[in-house]
């Protein structure tokens, strides 16, 4: 009996760890809204810890994952974390691009019995890189309904990779741009590594005009409680041109 109340003191501990708000987390979740959370892993680059952030949306029918954790430690973690704080099970997960922080965990996920998706073009990339691929593949813009909640994926061009998409959730009005978009705090363009700088202000305008007043949007790495990183990232690259020329 001992040791079966010394595990379960300890996956209580793991998972408040991975509730919690300390500095020292490798994996932090902050509610958005009743059903929405941002959740962010974290990478050590030499002596710089760096952040990812992604999201989940809680349904009726059970948890959709956007993106992955960027670390294998959580992987295993925010499942438990998701478990232990809304008694269901992650169903769906979707890879907004092919990064290692965006679909780093897809295997993992679908030992789990998780559905896995990326579009085609993600998928063609992860081949090339010998990463983590889906199990189902978007040909075009799709509309998802889980349960009580509706959303659309969207594929406005090229911009910090070529295969980036952004997630819409029309009720919310809450828009999640991944790495397309440059939390308000950043003051570059970061990694640029497959970015395409000429065609990233033209997807940035698609993304605006087509869903307009988001409640919230989501940046990839970073603060994301600004509603004006749309156009930091429209200003950014502005001053990124100015610089080249």
């Amino acid at each position: 009996m001992k040791i079966k109340i010394s595990k379960l003191i300890i996956f209580m501990l793991l998972s408040t760890i991975a509730i919690g708000q300390t500095i020292k987390n490798e994996l932090k979740i902050t509610q958005v809204t009743p059903n929405f959370y941002v959740y962010s892993s974290y990478k050590m680059f030499g002596t710089k810890k760096q952040d990812a952030n992604a999201m989940y949306v809680v349904t009726s029918k059970g948890v959709v994952i956007f993106d992955s954790p960027w670390d294998d430690f959580s992987y295993q973690s925010l499942l438990d974390s998701i478990e232990l704080r809304h008694h269901k099970k992650v169903i769906l997960a979707i890879a907004t691009h092919s990064h290692e922080d965006r679909t780093s965990g897809f295997d993992f996920y679908k030992q789990n019995g998780i559905k896995t998706y990326t579009t085609k073009l993600t998928d063609k990339i992860s081949i090339k890189k010998k990463q983590p691929r889906a199990q189902f593949l978007m040909s075009k813009d799709t509309i998802f309904n889980v349960g009580d909640t509706s959303f659309e994926t969207y594929f406005a061009g090229a911009g910090h990779t070529k295969d980036n998409i952004v997630i819409w959730f029309n009720k919310e009005k809450i828009l999640y741009g991944g790495c397309l978009v440059k939390s308000i705090d950043a003051p570059d363009l970061e990694y640029v590594g497959e970015a395409n700088i000429k065609e990233w202000p033209k997807t940035i305008r698609k993304v605006q005009s087509k869903f307009q007043n988001p409640n919230y949007i989501i940046t990839g790495h970073h603060d994301w409680k600004s509603l004006r990183v749309l156009d930091h990232t429209l200003d950014l690259l502005k001053l990124n041109n100015n610089k080249r020329k």
